[in-house]
């Protein structure tokens, strides 16, 4: 008698809504600090697949860890803003490891938007003041919100200002930012950077936004806008007079525009880079002494352990 294999489940579908209820920015935070503690070397991590298409790019991101493995797929298209269209689009496919169904397929974007502001949160939460109460931000989109709501998460924001090119967004975040959170909100310039606590730096600048040599000592500093050789959003001051940390070297010198002058040339040395995960697990610490710079490039590992975590809370 001959039998019937089993139908496989159909993966769970968790939406921005979904994701972003289940998943909490402290939450988040917790899941990247855990995937450090416990997970292999982000090093060992596969690089991100970047393919050119007409209009854009196609990126892959796989990722595989002991109870999940997944994959993100988001494209690039410069031109859908002016279409009224987003930028970056994609979704993220989750599978068990042991069978390796798939169990989960999740939006992209908001994926993306989370872990990118958990993960700089982690760094902060790892390198700067208890005390750090102001923050400058640069950018006006989802990504500088999403970094402002994180920050609350780990320190006692009081103060923000905003520095952005367009003045109506400037006008509209600050707004925004207001009536949803009470803290003191104001619109500023890149000099603001000189008072400082925190600075996120939110764009997709190709040239830096602001003079390195006005940062404080104890200032932390987060660059994300970019995983590409051409744009920065710090200038060389910035590199070489801060404690330099990343998610992992190798992807660095591969990806990081605002480091790849420095290492090239010599004048930033690879080894004297930090990592998370050496300050997650204790084995590195930062100098209280000079500014700390958190250049992100935006890791499969990291996605990988944002999903895992939403969808066992979803």
């Amino acid at each position: 008698m001959s039998t019937t294999p089993p139908v496989p489940h159909l993966p769970r579908t968790i939406d921005e809504t979904r994701l972003l209820h289940a998943l909490p920015m402290a939450a988040a935070v917790d899941a990247l600090r855990a995937a450090l503690r416990d997970g292999p070397d982000p090093e060992a991590d596969p690089p991100r697949t970047i393919v050119p298409v007409e209009h854009g790019q196609l990126l892959l991101m796989p990722a595989h860890r002991s109870r999940y493995a997944g994959v993100k797929v988001a494209t690039v298209a410069p031109d859908n803003p002016a279409a009224g269209l987003p930028r970056v689009q994609g979704q993220y496919l989750l599978f068990d490891a042991a069978t390796l169904s798939p169990v989960a397929l999740l939006d992209g974007i908001a994926l993306t938007t989370v872990r990118t502001s958990a993960v700089s949160a982690l760094a902060v939460d790892l390198l700067a003041a208890p005390d750090a109460a102001h923050l400058v931000v640069f950018g006006t989109g989802p990504q500088a919100r999403g970094h402002l709501d994180a920050f609350r998460a780990v320190r006692p924001l009081r103060r923000v200002t905003v520095v952005g090119r367009t003045p109506a967004n400037v006008e509209r975040f600050v707004a925004d930012v207001r009536r949803d959170t009470g803290l003191t909100v104001e619109a500023g310039d890149p000099t603001a950077v000189a008072t400082a606590d925190l600075v996120a730096c939110c764009t997709t600048a190709r040239t830096p936004l602001f003079d390195g040599a006005l940062l404080p000592p104890h200032a932390t500093v987060t660059a994300v806008g970019s995983h590409e050789r051409g744009s920065r959003e710090v200038d060389g001051t910035t590199v070489l007079g801060s404690t330099v940390v990343v998610e992992s070297r190798t992807a660095a010198a591969r990806e990081a525009g605002d480091l790849i002058p420095e290492l090239e040339s010599g004048r930033l040395a690879p080894a004297s880079m930090l990592t998370l995960a050496g300050l997650a697990t204790g084995a590195a610490t930062a100098d209280p002494a000079r500014p700390r710079l958190f250049k992100s490039v935006g890791m499969a590992w990291e996605d990988l352990a944002v999903a895992g975590a939403a969808y066992e809370a979803a």
